[in-house]
């Protein structure tokens, strides 16, 4: 189990690095186009959740990431050792939430910068911490499909 809180504890560091430099090195607002009308790095700040919603409310935040860790943990301890699958997951999943956590607790917002635009859609503005969490849930779906199938397969 220690390789996977390990794997949450380098996801935070990722984290945590790529927003120090871009707090460091750009302007608010400030943006580098990588590819045009697709892929920029925008220095923003958001003192919600995704797509800017519960703006400014830190306690809620604070109450429900720990809530969130605290089941984490505890789900990682207890269904993780039998699917390394699930437990990776959830490794992303909590770096993510611990990732975001720190920015909430320290800046009271979250640093923000990758900036697609898909489609002619401009997508939120997101961070790795962000883009653990997705992955993490992504996978999550995917172990509980195995899981499913696995448990048909034996019934059978």
């Amino acid at each position: 189990m220690l390789l996977y809180y390990i794997i949450a504890l380098i996801i935070i560091g990722i984290d945590q690095f790529t927003k120090w430099l871009v707090v460091k090195n750009m302007e608010l607002y400030e943006q580098i186009i990588l590819i045009e009308n697709f892929f920029s790095l925008t220095s923003h700040r958001n003192s919600g959740a995704a797509w800017g919603i519960l703006q400014n409310q830190m306690v809620f935040f604070y109450i429900v990431t720990v809530i969130v860790i605290i089941g984490l943990v505890f789900y990682m301890q207890k269904y993780g050792k039998d699917s390394k699958l699930l437990a990776l997951a959830l490794s992303f999943i909590l770096g993510g939430a611990i990732g975001n956590f720190i920015d909430r607790l320290l800046h009271q917002e979250v640093v923000d910068f990758f900036d697609f635009i898909i489609f002619g859609y401009d997508f939120p503005i997101f961070n790795i911490a962000d883009s653990a969490l997705v992955i993490g849930v992504g996978l999550v779906i995917i172990a509980t499909i195995l899981d499913e199938m696995n448990k048909k397969e034996k019934a059978k």
